[in-house]
C-alpha cells in the first residue's frame, strides 16, 4: 500500500494538484479537504495530475467528483491530466470520460 501524496503548484492556467499512490477509502477525503484550501478564481482551471496515481477505488473516483464540484461552485474549470489507464478504463465505464476534460499531462492541461 502506497501512501496518499498530493503536491501543489501553480499554472498560468491556474493550481496544478499532483497525486501521488492511493486514492481509495482510506483517504480520499484528503483532496477536497485540501481544496477547501488552495483558492480557485473564476475562469482559472485546476488541473490533477494523475500520472502517479497507483489505485483509485470507488472512494476515490468520489473524490475527484468532489473536486470538480468544488472546482465548478468557485466558476473555474477542471482536467485530469496522464490518467492511469486503469482508471480511465473506470472513468470510461461509467461515464465520467464526457463530465472531464482529459490530457495526456499536465503540460498539455494547462495550455491556455
Amino acid at each position: 500500500m502506497t501512501p496518499l501524496k498530493i503536491t501543489t503548484r501553480d499554472a498560468l492556467t491556474g493550481p496544478v494538484l499532483e497525486i501521488i499512490g492511493e486514492l481509495d477509502y482510506t483517504n480520499a477525503t484528503e483532496l477536497p479537504d485540501l481544496l477547501t484550501t488552495i483558492p480557485l478564481q473564476p475562469g482559472q482551471r485546476l488541473v490533477l495530475d494523475l500520472a502517479g496515481l497507483e489505485f483509485c477505488d470507488s472512494s476515490g473516483i468520489s473524490a475527484l467528483i468532489a473536486a470538480r464540484n468544488l472546482a465548478h461552485a468557485a466558476q473555474a474549470d477542471i482536467a485530469l491530466a496522464a490518467v492511469p489507464a486503469h482508471t480511465l478504463r473506470v472513468l470510461r465505464i461509467v461515464g465520467l470520460d464526457q463530465i472531464f476534460a482529459l490530457h495526456p499531462d499536465s503540460e498539455a492541461a494547462t495550455q491556455p
